[in-house]
């Protein structure tokens, strides 16, 4: 480890209490904290427990008391409707104290649940930091999710108030939310008071009164609302992930430690400053959202980007670049399959030349693992770092990655660099013993967690304790697989179900995987292990050709397979190759190799709620036939 980072690092282990109590010294309090950590009952540890503050104070109207107010906070843009917006730090403070009190006139107040169910657009954002301005907990459900989803979590969360909008737009298609929200709302044994829609224009809906309101017609009446004072350990919000039980597990956040860690990660992982321009590619409907497209940025005082569009198709493979050049953007952050899609339309790079990206200093990745080759093709394309980076809904910013605003670290290709400050990351393996340089196991954390992680789950303090601190006592389980090197460089390779056990040999998808995208004509890949009465799994792969490929889809599987038993060997037993058209994936971009695998295996499984396009899934049962890997019924 270089000296800087290293210095800083060792020191958020060997002296959080100290190390955290500096960094809380950045942001606002109404109250200072006395007590920095309280670990007296773990795994439920608290963080600045006696500190009172506001998240919305601390995102908007610190800013306008130094005296930046006129600073740009939010930039809109909508290639699917062609709407451009923006909002100073003042323009955003007024509007959303003017929703907090039109929420506050529909008996909104601290501690009540406010269900957001909206498309990318500004008023989702106004509707977050509103619910935070009151004390309200605000759950997100990515807007266009099954009524069944979202009738799970109201029922959960027994949300008081539901925000919702007339309409999503995906490209080619307009996703009519109220359809959607009225089968969840009468699914759902919990009843909301009232349900506040945002009509878009000129997809204007129906709403009856007085259940059921609009955005305008509460607002015009509403009065300006100031922030309220919170205690640090109250939740800012739930969000929701997908739970092994078909439960949702809510995922909690405190106020305190999530502006805390928040505002620290931008500058020192992120290297953003003040007024600097920060855009992250995701959906407000993720933690990536909500950590990196509103709180992280406003928190730091710099300018975010809200985009509602996507990588290729909005109008093609070029806007992400124009957006960049557009706003001049200092750094993007999105997720590999991103990349992949932009890679796979436009493999050459031509819609990137046509576009100014002077400005532009860093991409970085996260949500799945980046495989090499699309990390080498974006730095040959972009001619800046491109770092790969580990975090997850839980912890809500990274665990690992490379700190570029403490000091810029060598890139190691398939790697998501080293521990960040604050977590203390250590491999298990399967006999419960700590791993060495480069063996294989279960990556951990070891407790307390530091500040902006996940305290419990939402009313589920037992699911919580035995879900994620039970295995490794001390330790928070990742359910991640990998290694750390000799370096302190921390290799994901896999989700924990994820490992293939072949004839008693662990392997890595991930690990076969790079291989695979190294193949000039792969635009992106999965591997999974498939039942096999004699070895017990055999890994099969499935690739996804780059466009204009016109060599014969034999031929490249058998060139798969003799990279990956050159580079793996003959332990991996890879002998199959399948090219499809497309992968089935999350709409955040997660490829479903565990769906892939129960339909592999003749397994019932349930269709995912994330998934971004069920018809492939039917695509795939067919693939899987026609290669003999599944028997025609």
């Amino acid at each position: 480890m270089t000296k800087k980072f290293n210095e800083i690092y060792q020191n958020s282990i060997k002296n959080p209490e100290e190390f955290w109590l500096e960094a809380s010294d950045n942001i606002f309090w109404f109250k200072k904290p006395s007590k920095i950590l309280n670990k007296s009952n773990p795994p439920f540890y608290k963080w600045f427990e006696d500190g009172v503050t506001n998240t919305c104070y601390n995102a908007l109207d610190i800013h306008i008391d130094q005296g930046n107010g006129k600073r740009t906070a939010l930039l809109y843009d909508s290639p699917i409707t062609g709407n451009k917006n923006k909002f100073s730090y003042e323009q955003l403070k007024s509007k959303v104290s003017k929703f907090a009190g039109a929420l506050n006139s529909q008996g909104v107040s601290k501690g009540d649940r406010v269900i957001i169910y909206m498309p990318m657009i500004p008023e989702a954002v106004i509707a977050m930091l509103a619910c935070a301005r009151i004390g309200a907990i605000h759950s997100v459900v990515f807007g266009g999710f099954a009524s069944n989803e979202l009738a799970s979590r109201i029922d959960d969360s027994k949300a008081k108030i539901l925000v919702t909008a007339s309409c999503g737009f995906e490209p080619g298609r307009t996703v009519e939310y109220k359809p959607l929200v009225d089968e969840a709302i009468k699914q759902a044994k919990h009843k909301i008071d009232k349900m506040i829609l945002f009509q878009r224009p000129g997809h204007e809906v129906t709403l009856n009164a007085p259940k059921e309101v609009s955005w305008e017609e509460i607002v015009s009446n509403a009065k300006e609302t100031d922030c309220v004072e919170m205690n640090s350990n109250e939740f800012a919000y739930i969000l929701y992930t997908s739970g092994t039980t078909g439960t949702p597990k809510g995922i909690v956040r405190d106020i305190g430690g999530h502006i805390v860690a928040l505002k620290w990660t931008m500058k020192n992982i992120y290297n953003i400053n003040e007024g600097d321009i920060w855009w992250s590619a995701s959906d407000i409907g993720w933690i990536v959202g909500h950590s990196y497209i509103v709180y992280a940025p406003l928190f730091k005082g710099c300018t975010t980007v809200l985009f509602e569009g996507k990588p290729v198709g909005t109008p093609d493979a070029g806007a992400f670049w124009k957006i960049i050049s557009d706003y001049k953007v200092k750094s993007l952050f999105t997720a590999p399959t991103a990349f992949r899609a932009i890679k796979k339309e436009d493999p050459e790079g031509k819609f990137f030349s046509k576009y100014d990206l002077s400005k532009f200093e860093s991409l970085f990745l996260a949500g799945e693992r980046a495989d090499p080759d699309t990390i080498k093709w974006a730095e040959n394309l972009l001619k800046v770092p491109v770092i790969d980076h580990w975090w997850q809904t839980e912890t809500s910013w990274a665990i690992s990655s490379n700190c570029t605003g403490i000091e810029m670290m060598k890139t190691k290709y398939g790697s998501a660099c080293k521990a960040v400050p604050g977590y203390d990351v250590k491999v298990i393996k399967s006999d419960k013993t700590l791993a060495k340089p480069n063996e294989m196991g279960d990556i951990v954390v070891k407790l307390p967690l530091p500040p902006g992680t996940f305290p419990t789950l939402w009313r589920a303090d037992q699911r919580y304790k035995e879900n994620y601190m039970s295995s490794y006592e001390g330790y928070y389980q990742t359910y991640d697989a990998g290694h750390i090197d000799e370096d302190g460089y921390i290799w994901i390779m896999s989700r924990t179900d994820d490992i293939i056990n072949v004839a008693g040999h662990r392997l890595s998808t991930g690990a076969i995987e790079e291989v695979l995208s190294e193949h000039q004509s792969v635009a992106e890949c999965a591997v999974l292990g498939i039942a096999d009465k004699l070895k017990g799994q055999l890994p099969i792969g499935l690739v996804v050709l780059k466009a204009g490929v016109d060599k014969d889809n034999k031929i490249i599987s058998k060139e798969c397979v003799k990279m990956v038993r050159d580079k793996i060997g003959p332990v991996a037993a890879f002998k199959v190759v399948i090219v499809i058209k497309r992968l089935p994936k999350t709409r955040s971009g997660k490829i479903l190799r565990g769906t892939i695998r129960k339909i592999a295996d003749n397994v019932e499984y349930k269709m995912p709620p994330t998934i971004d396009d069920p018809t492939i899934l039917s695509e795939i049962k067919q693939d899987l036939i026609k290669n003999n890997i599944l028997k025609n019924e």
